[in-house]
C-alpha cells in the first residue's frame, strides 16, 4: 500500500509503529483510509475494534471488514472485553473528549496507552490541558504533516468505571411561538447548550398547517421534531442523524416532551425508504472540521424521490449558500419565505416527478 494514500493523522500514527503494538486495540472515531490494512500488516493484533459516532465511517468499515474486525456505531461503548490500546481521533468538539475517556473507562486500565491524533487546525493542542485532571499523564510524542500524536495513560482512580450515559446530557429549556419545549444534548451535537438562531428562524416560519408524515433531516438534538410535535398534533415524526450522539439527543428530547418518533441513523437518503408530506431541515454544511456542501447538495437532489405528491420542503440555511437554484431545478417552485440574521428560509413543493 502507498504511505501516501492514507489520511495524515493515519501517517503520523504508522510512523510510529512501536507504540501500536497491541493485542485488542480499540480505534475510535478513525475513518476508512486504508490504516486498519497497514496496521494489521505490521502488528497482526489477536483482534481490532472500531467504535464510531459517525454512520459514514462505520458503513465504510463495515463494508470493508466485515467479520474480520468488531465494528460499532452508538453514542457510547460498552463491552467486557480489555483493550491494550486505544487510539482516539482528536474530536471537532473538545467537550466529547472526556466524554469518551469517561466511557471507555471500563475497559482499560494503567497499562493501556492512549493515543491522540488530529490536525493542528482542529485544536488537538488542548490535550494535555483537556484530560489533565484524568490522565495521570499525556505527552506529545510527534508532529508530522500539520498534524500531532500525543501519548496519555490512564488514571484508574480519577475515572468510575461504571458509565452513566444519563450523567453526560445537557439539558435546557426553550419557548418559541408559545410553545415550551425541553432539550437534551450530548457533548458533541449541533446547538448542545441553547437554540441556534437559524433553527430558531426556521421555527417561527414554519407552514400554518401541517398533517401526515414529517421527515427531520440532520435532526441534532431534535428540536425540530419536537416543535412540530408538539404544535401540529396530527403528524407522524421521523428524524435521522448521521451521528450517534445526535440520535440518542433527539431521541431523550422526544422523550422529555411526551413525543414519539422513528429515530434512525443514514448517510444522506441511504436510509429513508418512505415518502413524507413535509420535509423539514436545517441541514448541515459541515463534516469534520472542514466546510463540507455534498451531503446538503446530495439531500436537495435526492429528496424529490422521498416526498409524498404534493410534498413539501422547508430548509434554513446560511444566506452565501446557494440552495435556492438546486431546490427549483430538483423540486420544483421554490420561493423565499424570509430572510434575517445571515439565514434563509426556502419553501419548495413538489409539483410532478
Amino acid at each position: 500500500m502507498s504511505l501516501m494514500s492514507l489520511s495524515n493523522p493515519s501517517q503520523l500514527l504508522l510512523r510510529n509503529s512501536e507504540l501500536l503494538s497491541a493485542q485488542t486495540p480499540l480505534l475510535i472515531n478513525l475513518p476508512e483510509d486504508g490504516f486498519i490494512d497497514a496496521y494489521i500488516e505490521l502488528h497482526a493484533p489477536k483482534s481490532i475494534h472500531c467504535f464510531n459516532t459517525n454512520f459514514i465511517d462505520y458503513q465504510a468499515l463495515n463494508l470493508k471488514y466485515g467479520n474480520k474486525i468488531k465494528t460499532t456505531f452508538s453514542s457510547h461503548y460498552q463491552v467486557t472485553i480489555y483493550h491494550d490500546l486505544v487510539i482516539i481521533a482528536f474530536p471537532k468538539s473538545k467537550a466529547e473528549l472526556n466524554f469518551t475517556l469517561a466511557m471507555i473507562a471500563h475497559c482499560i486500565d494503567e497499562k493501556t496507552k492512549i493515543l491522540f491524533v488530529g490536525e493542528k487546525k482542529g485544536g488537538i493542542q488542548s490535550v494535555e490541558k483537556l484530560t489533565k485532571s484524568i490522565l495521570l499523564c499525556c505527552r506529545k510524542e510527534d508532529a508530522a504533516r500539520h498534524c500531532l500524536l500525543y501519548v496519555g495513560l490512564f488514571q484508574p482512580e480519577k475515572l468510575s468505571t461504571t458509565f452513566t450515559l444519563q450523567d453526560w446530557f445537557t439539558q435546557y429549556q426553550i419557548t418559541v411561538d408559545g410553545i415550551e419545549l425541553k432539550i437534551a444534548s450530548l457533548p458533541g451535537v449541533f446547538s448542545q447548550q441553547k437554540l441556534d438562531v437559524g433553527t430558531e428562524l426556521l421555527l417561527n416560519n414554519l407552514t400554518n398547517n401541517m398533517s401526515g408524515k414529517v421527515l427531520d433531516f440532520g435532526c441534532g438534538t431534535g428540536v425540530i421534531s419536537c416543535f412540530i410535535g408538539k404544535k401540529f398534533t396530527n403528524t407522524e415524526l421521523s428524524l435521522l442523524d448521521v451521528s450517534a450522539l445526535a440520535l440518542t439527543s433527539a431521541q431523550e428530547s422526544l422523550s422529555l416532551n411526551g413525543l414519539t418518533g422513528q429515530v434512525f441513523a443514514s448517510n444522506s437518503l441511504s436510509d429513508v425508504n418512505e415518502q413524507y408530506q413535509h420535509v423539514v431541515s436545517n441541514p448541515p454544511f459541515h463534516q469534520g472540521i472542514k466546510t463540507h456542501y455534498q451531503a446538503s447538495e446530495d439531500f436537495l437532489t435526492g429528496i424529490n424521490k422521498k416526498l409524498a405528491p404534493r410534498g413539501n420542503i422547508i430548509i434554513v440555511a446560511n444566506s452565501f449558500l446557494r440552495y435556492q437554484p438546486i431546490m427549483q431545478a430538483h423540486i420544483g417552485n421554490t420561493s423565499i419565505i424570509t430572510k434575517d440574521k445571515g439565514f434563509t428560509i426556502y419553501h419548495a413543493q413538489l409539483l410532478s416527478r
